[in-house]
């Protein structure tokens, strides 16, 4: 019987356990060292990336599928009469998105249908899986597709990186800021504003003292926070990840605290030892 297929790019960070419960179609993006490319997750891991960096000292590129990537990916599906809704990273940070759209376009007309997250990492991942979820319960292409595009707006991130050293490296921070942001332990907090990866705060001293006042401002504002899924990725910080989720489980009526991994995109820009906390707001009244 023809159903409703989900699928989105690597860089959602989607868990392969909710890949796989839930039917959700994974397109990989490319991490790029010097002239080789290889498939994010399939053919590198978060590990090898920084084993490299660490080697060489230069961070690799990312780039996205080819139309053909997709085409290749949504095939199956197509050909036995299934709807498939790709949700894209956010368009302002990839052709991800306008690949997508020219393998829709290639594709038998309202087979395919391209949705802009304007999130990545856990922020993608939460639409994800609401989207999987409600494919799995027999909603429309049209009634998820409205979903994403009601929600997408009130997806938060907070992204506390651990050091300046690979922002530094991939050009986002300069040599004066890189050594001031080093002597003084300067830790920012990234966050997605209207598609794009914006600084949004700095915290200076101990890593645990900064994921204490991100988590003090989230519990004072819990009210305002959609409580069904709480996502908290992390890059090499297993220990902080579960700190975070012991406390949002503690001190908030959290239904569900999800720990994933991050990927490329936090592995690539931000480095190890990155914890981010991902949810949605509630929709105003």
């Amino acid at each position: 019987m023809a159903q409703v297929k989900i699928f989105t790019d690597s860089i959602s960070d989607v868990p392969e356990e909710w890949a796989s419960k839930y039917e959700i179609g994974i397109i990989p993006l490319y991490v790029v060292f010097g002239n080789t490319a290889y498939k994010d997750k399939l053919e590198i891991t978060t590990s090898d990336i920084y084993r490299r960096v660490d080697e060489h000292g230069e961070l690799p590129r990312s780039s996205a599928p080819s139309p053909n990537d997709f085409l290749e990916a949504f095939s199956p599906w197509v050909d036995r009469g299934d709807t498939i809704i790709f949700i894209s990273m956010s368009s302002k940070l990839s052709s991800t998105y306008q690949n997508a759209l020219i393998a829709a376009a290639e594709s038998p007309e309202g087979s395919v249908h391209v949705v802009d997250s304007l999130n990545v990492s856990g922020g993608l991942a939460l639409l994800v899986r609401k989207a999987a979820e409600a494919a799995q319960s027999g909603a429309s292409a049209e009634e998820i597709i409205a979903m994403i595009e009601n929600c997408r707006d009130r997806v938060e991130i907070e992204v506390l990186v651990d050091n300046l050293d690979y922002l530094h490296k991939g050009g986002r921070v300069s040599n004066v800021q890189h050594m001031i942001g080093s002597l003084l332990k300067i830790r920012p907090v990234l966050r997605i504003k209207e598609g794009f990866v914006i600084s949004a705060d700095k915290y200076r001293g101990k890593t645990e003292k900064a994921i204490d006042r991100i988590l003090h401002e989230f519990i004072e504002n819990k009210h305002k926070i959609d409580q069904e899924l709480i996502i908290v990725a992390q890059t090499l910080a297993e220990k902080a990840a579960d700190y975070i989720k012991t406390t949002l489980l503690e001190k908030t009526s959290a239904k569900e605290v999800a720990i994933i991994e991050g990927g490329c995109a936090i592995s690539c820009h931000c480095g190890p030892r990155t914890v981010a906390i991902m949810y949605m707001r509630k929709a105003l009244a």
